[in-house]
C-alpha cells in the first residue's frame, strides 16, 4: 500500500497503514454498531482513518450519515473505487478537521491509535469534531497483564510486537493508559468493552467516551 506523508507541518510521521478487512472486524463492528444504535441521538458518524471504506460503508447501509478521512492515497482510491457514493477524503488525524467538517454526533476510529506518534493530538482532534454530548468510539489491540504473560510463556512476544515489520504498531495500549489519555483530553463517561472469544486474552478493546456538555 502506498502511504503519503501526513500533511501537518509539525509532524512527519508517514507510517499510517489502515487495516484491511479481516477477522478483527468480526469482533469489533458488532460492539460498535450496537452502541451507536442504542443512542437515539446519533445519526451522523465521522471516521478518522477510514482506510478502504469498508466500515464506513457498513455504517451507511445501517442507516447512518457518514464521512471518512484517511492520509493514505491508496486507501482512499480503493474506497472510491469500491464505494463510489461513499464520502471520503485524504486528510490527517493531526489536522484541525473541525474547521472543515464541523461537529458530529459520533467520531469513530478503529485500530488506528496504535499507529500514531502523537496520540494526544489525535484525541484532541476527535474531541473537537464532536458536538457537546457526542460519542467518541475507538478500538485498539488489548494489552493486559495476563495476556502479555501468556504471550511471553508461549514465546510469541516477538511475533506480537512486530519489531521487524515495516510500519505496524508503535504504541501498545492498556485500559489504564487509554483511559488516562481520554480523561486528560477532556472526555468523560469512559467505558471499555473487550472483544474476542476470551475477555482476559481479548483481541481488541472498544472504548466509548463522551464529550461533556458545556
Amino acid at each position: 500500500m502506498q502511504v503519503i506523508t501526513l500533511r501537518s507541518a509539525d509532524d512527519n510521521a508517514d507510517d499510517y497503514i489502515h487495516w484491511a478487512p479481516n477477522l478483527s472486524q468480526a469482533y469489533i463492528y458488532p460492539a460498535v454498531v450496537r452502541e451507536l444504535k442504542r443512542n437515539s441521538s446519533i445519526h451522523a458518524v465521522f471516521e478518522i482513518g477510514c482506510g478502504t471504506g469498508d466500515v464506513l460503508q457498513r455504517l451507511s447501509v445501517d442507516g447512518f450519515k457518514v464521512y471518512g478521512i484517511d492520509p493514505s492515497l491508496d486507501g482512499i482510491n480503493q474506497a472510491r473505487t469500491k464505494y463510489p457514493m461513499l464520502p471520503v477524503e485524504i486528510a490527517s488525524a493531526y489536522d484541525r478537521l473541525v474547521d472543515k467538517y464541523g461537529e458530529w454526533d459520533a467520531v469513530l476510529s478503529l485500530e488506528v491509535i496504535e499507529h500514531l506518534y502523537r496520540p494526544r493530538k489525535f484525541a484532541k482532534t476527535a474531541f473537537d469534531l464532536l458536538r457537546p454530548g457526542g460519542l467518541f468510539v475507538l478500538s485498539t489491540p488489548f494489552h493486559g497483564y495476563w495476556k502479555n504473560l501468556a504471550l511471553a510463556v508461549a514465546g510469541r512476544m516477538d511475533e506480537h510486537f512486530m519489531p521487524l515489520r515495516d510500519h505496524g504498531h508503535i504504541k501498545f495500549w492498556s485500559e489504564k493508559t487509554i483511559n488516562t489519555l481520554l480523561v486528560d483530553t477532556g472526555f468523560h463517561r469512559i467505558r471499555i468493552v473487550r472483544t474476542g472469544r476470551i475477555p482476559t486474552f481479548a483481541k481488541s478493546m472498544v472504548v466509548f467516551a463522551t464529550r461533556p456538555h458545556g
